[in-house]
C-alpha cells in the first residue's frame, strides 16, 4: 500500500507515551504503571471534553491536569511536588519506539514526503523530535495548536491536505489510537491502525486499510 506521503501520530505511534513513568519506576512504586494508564487515559478524555464544550487548551495543560488527577488517583500526590517535576520533565524526552528511525529512513529513501499530526503543542512535538535525533527524517509537523481543535475534528486532518496541496487518498496515515483512525479514515486519507497491545477493534464503520502490529511492518 505506497503512498505519495506519510503522516504520522506522534504520542503512542512515534512516541511511547508510557516512558516516562518507567524512567523513574523506582520513585513511583508498583502503583506506578497503573498511574501511567490513568494519565494517559485522562489526556486523551480532557482533549475531547474540552473539544465539546469548544473550550480549548493547549495540550502540554492537559498533560499537567491529567497528570495530577493520576497521581491523585493513585495515591501518589506529594506535598513537594517532586513526582510531579520529574514525571513532567520527562514527558519532554519521551522515547521512540526502537523502529521508527529505521522506518522513516527506509520512507524518505524512497522518495516518500513526511509528517507528524499531532493533538502536542508545537514546543512539546519539537522537544520529542529533537530528544530522539528525528528531525532530519520529517518534513512537516502539524499540531491542532493552529487550529485549536483536538483530534477527530476534520479540521485538524484537513491542515495536511491544505498545507501540502494533496488529496487525502494520497495519504497514508499511521496512529495508535483507534479513534483516530475513525476520524482519518471517514476524512478520507488511506489509514494504518499500528495495534501495539493487541486491542480488539472497533468503529466498525470506519474500517482502516491495515492493521499492523508495529511500524516495521509498514
Amino acid at each position: 500500500m505506497s503512498s505519495d506521503a506519510y503522516v504520522f501520530d506522534a504520542y503512542g505511534t512515534l512516541f511511547d507515551v508510557h516512558s516516562a513513568v518507567r524512567k523513574h519506576a523506582d520513585a513511583l512504586g508498583p502503583a506506578g504503571a497503573r498511574m501511567s494508564q490513568v494519565w494517559r487515559q485522562k489526556q486523551l478524555e480532557y482533549s475531547w471534553v474540552r473539544s465539546l464544550m469548544g473550550s480549548y487548551s493547549d495540550f502540554w495543560k492537559l498533560t499537567e491536569e491529567s497528570l495530577d488527577y493520576a497521581l491523585a488517583a493513585n495515591d501518589l500526590g506529594d506535598k513537594n511536588g517532586h513526582l510531579r517535576e520529574i514525571l513532567l520533565e520527562a514527558y519532554w524526552t519521551l522515547d521512540c519506539y526502537p523502529e521508527v528511525p529505521k522506518v522513516l529512513k527506509r520512507l524518505r529513501k524512497n522518495g516518500a514526503r513526511i509528517g507528524i499530526l499531532s493533538n502536542g503543542s508545537p514546543e512539546m512535538l519539537n522537544a520529542a523530535i529533537e530528544s530522539s535525533d528525528l528531525g532530519h527524517l520529517i518534513d512537516d509537523v502539524f499540531s491542532v495548536d493552529a487550529v485549536k481543535k483536538f483530534k477527530t475534528a476534520p479540521d485538524v486532518y484537513r491542515m495536511v491536505t491544505d498545507s501540502w496541496d494533496i488529496k487525502a487518498k494520497k495519504v497514508s496515515f499511521q496512529s495508535s489510537n483507534r479513534w483516530d483512525i475513525a476520524g482519518a479514515t471517514k476524512f478520507g486519507f488511506k489509514t494504518v491502525w499500528i495495534n501495539r497491545t493487541e486491542q480488539p477493534d472497533e468503529y466498525k464503520s470506519y474500517a482502516p486499510n491495515k492493521v499492523l502490529s508495529t511500524l516495521e511492518e509498514l
